[in-house]
């Protein structure tokens, strides 16, 4: 953000000058444009910083507890892959919408790099939410470099809820022995173009 900082206070200056010094109007042709352009990576640089500061705000234990809704914390970079093996978003919206229909409230976290591989660019809490039709505090993307797994774990054991991912999470065992117990992680995937969730209680 430093560079745009910079080229912004040099436009800005520009300008000044094209207006204060008599015949250097026209320079208000370059500085103007550059200011418009400077404030505009400005913007979009605090924007970003604002979601990779965002934390994970599903609701408190305590929250979730008052609600008492049955909490599902899903594997979105897991879930991505079910069908056919590639980045697709609609697996991620079946599972949504499989565990609505079954009585659950979902949440989702995806690694930072998830929007990548699913259309080339980065994408962020709110572009997700829209996809899934979930609101913005029920999906999270995790910060650049830092793996969604120690999230979602904790996320779930907070909640106290389950996770829906092929992933057996073996790095975590030790510190979550809880998926190994039968049913905490909820399996699922494809078969005949149809999606299935081992939904049985633990």
């Amino acid at each position: 953000m430093i560079v745009p900082f910079l080229l912004f206070l040099l436009s800005c200056a520009g300008v000044v000058f094209a207006f204060l010094v008599p015949g250097m109007t026209d320079l208000v042709m370059i500085f103007g444009p550059s200011l418009l352009a400077c404030l505009i990576l400005l913007w979009r640089a605090a924007r970003a910083a604002t979601y990779r500061s965002k934390r994970f705000s599903m609701p408190t234990p305590q929250q979730a507890n008052r609600q008492n809704p049955q909490w599902v914390v899903i594997d979105g970079s897991n879930v991505m892959h079910w069908k056919d093996g590639t980045a697709q978003i609609e697996p991620v919206r079946a599972v949504v919408s499989k565990l609505k229909a079954a009585g659950f409230a979902p949440g989702v976290v995806f690694d930072a790099n998830a929007g990548y591989k699913l259309g080339g660019e980065y994408k962020h809490d709110y572009a997700f939410g829209r996809l899934l039709e979930l609101p913005e505090d029920r999906v999270m993307v995790v910060n650049k470099g830092n793996p969604a797994d120690p999230t979602i774990l904790a996320a779930a054991r907070d909640l106290k809820a389950r996770i829906v991912s092929n992933d057996r999470y073996r790095d975590w065992t030790e510190s979550h022995p809880e998926v190994e117990t039968p049913g905490h992680v909820i399996r699922g995937g494809y078969r005949d173009g149809n999606l299935w969730l081992d939904l049985a209680a633990p």
